[in-house]
């Protein structure tokens, strides 16, 4: 049997047939185990950490980072005995396609490439599962039909283009970091995980996957600069400060390097590749907008008693060590407001209406790749703890980049937060497949009339967005009508419908 055995990119999740290579996590002849991680792909719904399905030692690596791949194209080449002896193999690292060497008829013979999907062992990623699915890297399913594809252009470095959101405030939603948007394109390097660029001695720089590709898309090299975080790890705030230094330094007339050249070209326009979480939010928001006829209503809710609500919860013993943000109590509204008004937790499906029991509650997320909804599983059935805890998990997965796929498939029904930017309310789109989703407003002290008296309250707008196939006028104003009632005033929502 041969020794080297090249790993496809393989299907990870969902039909999605292609990839974008983010950060090797290994180098030719570093030695490595079974499952370990070994590149970080982005997906056009997350970013992912592949794991090697041999263990052995490196041969090969095919893509640069930066580079988009389509599923079943060789990545890596993984000699699965290297105690055996040297090999006629010629070792490249990140070699553009065509300036391979010839192989010899020896080094052919040596080479196994993983075998197509179907034929895979049992169990492994491309293999057969139960049920006669195909096992991919998350859960099983992955479309049957042949994958379109598209023409690409190769060779052109790509392009980082991020979008900038406001820092995350304690009103519950995920939101990224400050990005300053920017179009560099440092020369392809192969990156070990644990440091900067290999062979170039940096392999003892601390910093997490997206900082390392914040660095590189900012043109900061992490060697240079001096960890603010915990063990001296570079953090986010310490790669955005080097970049700005940079740009302060550096003379108005130079432009011969990457980190000072222009965002705009001589036209003063900037063309960002749509690729990516961006690409696929394009679609599906097109897809929803012209497939469902959307109704948004509205409704100013005084929130004052919920306010005074959070700060009694948090002052309790066994809440102290819980993060607990105005979208708990939303998510607790939205799901006793299914409970009584169960059809809008339903699709469309062409000759039906289908209704779920279960509630995967989508919470709209604003990061640094983009758009993202993740859910919380099933979440009619948690307590309020556990959902607190499975709404703080998922910031904290979304703020890191690790949301997978499966954590953002299968929504029912979701909310969006949009006063962490600090306005009242507004339109928002369908995500494909669900009926209603929520916009939950900025809490704003403001007049209102209160047992006859004009006093200061607590405040806030909720906006109703909904598939009028479905929920018509009366349903969807009762639905939010009790939202706005749990918001008001939860302990006596709480027991009088529980």
């Amino acid at each position: 049997m041969s020794r080297i055995k090249t790993f496809n990119l393989p299907d990870l999740g969902e039909g999605l047939t292609e990839g974008e290579i983010l950060a090797w996590l290994v180098k030719v002849g570093d030695t490595i185990e079974l499952n370990q991680p070994i590149v970080e792909v982005e997906t056009a719904k997350a970013a992912v950490e592949i794991p090697a399905k041999w263990a052995g030692q490196v041969q090969a690596i095919h893509h640069p980072e930066g580079t988009t791949v389509e599923v079943g194209t060789p990545i890596i080449a993984i000699d699965t005995d290297p105690g055996a002896g040297p090999l006629d193999v010629p070792s490249t690292t990140a070699t553009p396609a065509g300036d391979l060497p010839t192989p010899s008829a020896a080094s052919l013979a040596a080479v196994e490439v993983a075998p197509a999907e179907g034929m895979v062992e049992p169990g492994l990623i491309g293999g057969p599962a139960p049920g006669g699915r195909t096992a991919v890297l998350v859960g099983y399913g992955p479309r049957t039909t042949t994958a379109k594809r598209r023409p690409r252009k190769s060779g052109v470095p790509a392009q980082a283009a991020t979008t900038a959101a406001p820092a995350g405030v304690d009103h519950g939603v995920v939101v990224g970091d400050n990005i300053t948007p920017t179009s560099v394109s440092p020369a392809p390097q192969i990156h070990d995980r644990r440091g900067g660029a290999v062979g170039a001695g940096a392999a003892g720089v601390l910093a997490k996957p997206p900082v390392r590709k914040l660095a590189k898309d900012l043109g900061v090299d992490l060697r240079a600069l001096t960890g603010s975080g915990p063990l001296g790890s570079i953090t986010r705030e310490d790669v955005q400060q080097a970049s700005r230094g940079a740009v302060a330094a550096e003379p108005v007339a130079a432009t011969s390097t990457a980190t000072s050249a222009a965002s705009f070209g001589a036209d003063r326009e900037q063309r960002i590749p749509v690729k990516g979480v961006r690409k696929l939010t394009a679609e599906n928001m097109s897809r929803s907008a012209f497939t469902a006829p959307h109704v948004t209503e509205f409704l100013t809710v005084d929130v004052t008693r919920a306010m005074r609500a959070l700060e009694r919860l948090r002052g309790r013993r066994e809440w102290r060590d819980v993060r607990v943000s105005p979208l708990l109590l939303v998510a607790k509204a939205v799901l006793l407001a299914v409970k009584r008004h169960p059809m809008v937790n339903s699709t469309w499906a062409g000759d039906e209406i289908v209704v779920k029991e279960y509630v995967n509650l989508g919470i709209a997320a604003a990061t640094e790749r983009g758009l993202i909804v993740p859910n919380v599983k099933d979440a009619g059935r948690l307590s309020l703890r556990e959902l607190a805890d499975a709404l703080n998990g998922l910031v904290q997965t979304a703020k890191s980049g690790r949301t997978s796929p499966a954590d953002m498939s299968g929504g029912t029904l979701t909310i969006t937060n949009v006063g962490v930017f600090g306005v009242d309310t507004g339109t928002p789109i369908l995500p494909p497949g669900e009926s209603a989703i929520l916009a939950f407003g900025a809490v704003r002290e403001m007049p209102w009339v209160h047992k006859g008296k004009v006093k200061v309250r607590q405040v806030t707008t909720l906006g109703l967005s909904f598939d009028h196939r479905i929920i018509d006028g009366e349903l969807g104003s009762k639905f939010l009508r009790d939202i706005g009632d749990f918001l008001a005033d939860p302990e006596a929502a709480l027991l009088a419908w529980t």
